[in-house]
């Protein structure tokens, strides 16, 4: 059964720091392998020259990254990243994020996913990610 949007939002309000939480994040969209998260703009979160840092954009993949493993997985559990890599490509300014992750590879201890950040605004890609995951639980 494919987890809800109400589903994933769950797991973002019940499993994340308040620092991850105060991002803004929210669930978009979900399906089997993937989801769809929305980092919403903040003057908050620019830095010098006004683009949206790229620390908020690393943390927003992260976090999408989990609940698309954890939608390919049918429910939460416990997982820790392991590795981040993220390409930033244009710089976002007074424009919201959407932030898809989508899983490539789900095993028994590990996960695999590839990030895309785009400029809502736009259209345009602004960053690339890819993360694994080892599964705790």
């Amino acid at each position: 059964m494919t987890m809800t949007t109400a589903e994933a939002d769950k797991i973002l309000s019940a499993n994340f720091a308040p620092w991850v939480l105060a991002l803004g994040l929210s669930v978009e969209g979900v399906g089997d392998q993937r989801a769809i998260l929305r980092l919403p703009w903040s003057d908050g979160l620019a830095r010098e020259g006004g683009a949206l840092s790229g620390q908020a954009l690393m943390a927003a993949a992260d976090t999408a990254t989990v609940i698309a493993v954890s939608a390919a997985r049918g429910a939460y559990g416990p997982m820790t990243t392991v590795q981040l890599s993220t390409s930033f490509q244009r710089p976002v300014i007074g424009s919201d994020v959407l932030i898809e992750a989508v899983v490539t590879k789900l095993g028994r201890r590990m996960a695999f996913a590839d990030i895309v950040m785009t400029d809502e605004g736009s259209g345009d890609i602004a960053a690339r990610a890819s993360t694994v995951y080892a599964l705790l639980g």
